[in-house]
């Protein structure tokens, strides 16, 4: 599975990050910039990852020798699955830090008590 800058989906997945952290001053980019292009590429992989997982499973029968019985093993898929999961969630998480204060606030769909 080859991930690379110009495939159609991580141009797609940048566009839509560049979008939502428009907001982190302008003397940080060079940094966001590679950490957007970074997340961009994860995403897509683990897109296609999930896929591959939903289609095939996180588990395939694997037998050591025709002496021994089979057992379920963990595809290599799945365990790289969870690994750029984690890196993803990372880099999202290092962009979110680097935006304004005003602009990290969470939207909910609770009510917001303004009362004492």
């Amino acid at each position: 599975m080859k991930v690379n800058d110009n495939d159609k989906n991580v141009i797609k997945e940048r566009k839509r990050l560049e979008a939502i952290y428009k907001d982190i001053p302008s003397e940080k980019l060079k940094v966001v910039e590679g950490l957007i292009i970074q997340a961009a590429r994860l995403r897509v992989m683990l897109d296609y990852m999930w896929k591959d997982i939903q289609e095939n499973g996180e588990y395939n029968m694997f037998q050591q020798s025709q002496n021994l019985p089979s057992y379920e093993r963990e595809r290599p898929v799945a365990r790289l699955y969870n690994t750029r999961d984690q890196s993803y969630q990372r880099v999202i998480k290092q962009l979110t830090d680097l935006l304004p204060k005003e602009n990290k606030q969470v939207e909910t769909d609770e009510p917001v008590d303004d009362y004492v």
